[in-house]
């Protein structure tokens, strides 16, 4: 018995990482003040080309259903919403939308990422402006921020500003010419420039594309990228500038401009951002941008958007490198009782460390000490139950990460639960 190529089954540890950078997510979208949806799983086949193409249907799940439709399965939130978006003619705008959940992809499975995983998603959409921008990146840095990943790098350019060197260079702005520079940069970070220039040397000349991947190298503060090129050529400098400056008065400074953000897709039309973390190699951990055009290929010309993404098993993978652990999983609790005349005591403890939101584990089953012991192996702490201590107002409580073992007087434990999560401060 086999799952399909790139499928999984998601077990406990995994899916409960899953649903701590979900509570993250809610807590924070809830404090900008997004709404949360849940966007079909299903669409119409023709809906998610409007994003992308018909070369769409190459990377995603399709098929006829039993009435003959072409359907398939969602790759993404953005589309779902923005569909629901535009069809929302009384919307009150802006209009600030969340999401979170599974999405399907036909693409090579690869570390990080199946053909089934989970994603965040942010929209805004109303009136394109620079204030939008800045909190999508805001919301996003802050997001990662609560997971304790302290080395983001969020780095970001504007899709006007690279399409306006494409046409100094080449002396040309036709679609085709564009696009094809676009992908050539967006491809810089997966293959080599040797094989990058050998893929267009046909139809372009390989001089001025060496500019343009040269120029995609390009990155650092305002005034370093100021002193190392003439921005005064680039459309949309001015407004990435008063960008940087937004954020900044945000309190959100881990900002870097680079012309190499392209964001591949056809549809961006603005600012494009990607999220980093120094110390990975998994490559971008979310990525967004302004996609104007967007909303009108849904027949909403009078409303822009924003948005981003992020891969949840991908940042998970990135806190697993880092040894951080969400905290209800770094103080999970386990009750062990010494015999069963202390299990009842062992049940009412258990019972009032969950009412106060700490994981614990009890065994109720009458198990021997030994066994429950074995089976604590994963808890931090042990509060163990002994009818020696017990006789004296007291219980056990065990640090099983350092091995730190002392008492604690059943009154303060049902005074401050809590207090056993600071053993330095008990003994």
């Amino acid at each position: 018995m086999e799952l399909p190529r790139g499928m999984k089954d998601f077990e406990e540890t995994e899916s409960t990482g899953i649903e701590h950078v979900r509570y993250q997510f809610r807590r924070l979208s809830n404090l900008y003040g997004f709404s949360y949806m849940d966007p079909s799983p299903l669409e119409m086949l023709s809906v998610l080309e409007t994003k992308s193409g018909p070369g769409i249907r190459d990377e995603i799940y399709h098929f006829r259903d039993k009435g003959n439709r072409e359907v398939a399965l969602r790759f993404d939130f953005t589309v779902g919403l923005t569909r629901y978006a535009a069809s929302q003619k009384s919307m009150r705008l802006p209009a600030k939308m969340s999401a979170f959940g599974g999405v399907f992809r036909y693409d090579e499975p690869q570390k990080g990422r199946y053909r089934y995983f989970h994603q965040w998603d942010l929209e805004i959409y109303g009136k394109p402006g620079l204030e939008s921008d800045a909190e999508i990146i805001e919301i996003t840095s802050r997001l990662f921020d609560s997971l304790h990943l302290e080395d983001i790098t969020i780095d970001l350019s504007h899709r006007n500003l690279v399409e306006s060197y494409i046409g100094v260079v080449f002396d040309s702005a036709k679609p085709q010419l564009i696009s094809d520079m676009l992908r050539a940069v967006d491809k810089i970070q997966k293959k080599s420039r040797s094989e990058i220039i050998a893929e267009f040397q046909d139809r372009y000349d390989s001089d001025k594309l060496e500019k343009i991947l040269d120029f995609s190298q390009i990155k650092g503060t305002i005034p370093q990228v100021e002193q190392s090129f003439d921005t005064s050529q680039l459309d949309s400098w001015k407004y990435l500038k008063e960008l940087v400056n937004s954020l900044g008065n945000r309190g959100v400074t881990n900002v870097r401009v680079n012309f190499g953000i392209v964001r591949g897709l056809d549809y961006y039309s603005g600012m494009v951002f990607e999220v980093f973390d120094k110390n990975s190699t998994l490559g971008a951990l979310a990525g967004g941008g302004r996609y104007d055009s967007l909303t009108s290929a849904f027949g909403r010309q009078d409303i822009g958007a924003a948005g981003v993404a992020g891969g949840v098993e991908r940042i998970l993978l990135t806190m697993q490198e880092q040894n951080i652990t969400p905290k209800h999983l770094r103080y999970r609790v386990a009750v062990l009782y010494i015999n069963e005349k202390m299990l009842k005591i062992a049940l009412v403890i258990a019972s009032l460390l969950r009412l106060n939101g700490i994981p614990t584990d009890v065994d109720i089953t009458g198990k021997k000490f030994q066994k429950q012991m074995a089976q604590a192996s994963d808890s931090r702490f042990c509060i163990i139950i002994g009818p020696n201590e017990v006789k004296d107002g007291m219980v056990v409580l065990k640090d099983m990460q350092s091995g730190t073992e002392g008492t604690i007087s059943i009154e303060k434990l049902t005074d401050d639960p809590n207090s056993i999560l600071n053993l330095e401060k008990l003994w």
